[in-house]
């Protein structure tokens, strides 16, 4: 599980990836009309979207020869249950 997180994280890291879940949050679209809202180029824009699908933050479906992206709410769930249960350890470390 903490290394699907630590993937999950690091797609976080980019600012232009933020940005496009910001974008895919409001719905599900088409690469096509996120171009024109990022200042980076479609085969920089079709990477960033390719890596956030294959950590799980999107959800790609085909309809014909377009791909419509959406965000895996889900999955941002599970990176918040994460982040909320990493506040509530404290105390609890045995190092010496």
């Amino acid at each position: 599980m903490k290394d699907k997180i630590a993937l999950m994280c690091k797609a976080l890291s980019d600012e232009n990836r933020l940005t496009i879940l910001e974008l895919l949050v409001k719905g599900e679209t088409c690469g096509c009309t996120l171009i024109d809202k990022l200042p980076i180029s479609q085969p920089t824009l079709s990477y960033h979207l390719n890596l956030l699908n294959e950590v799980g933050l999107t959800r790609v479906t085909k309809e014909g020869t377009w791909k419509k992206y959406k965000v895996d709410k889900e999955q941002i769930d599970v990176i918040i249950t994460y982040l909320e249960e990493l506040k509530h350890l404290e105390g609890m470390c045995d190092i010496v």
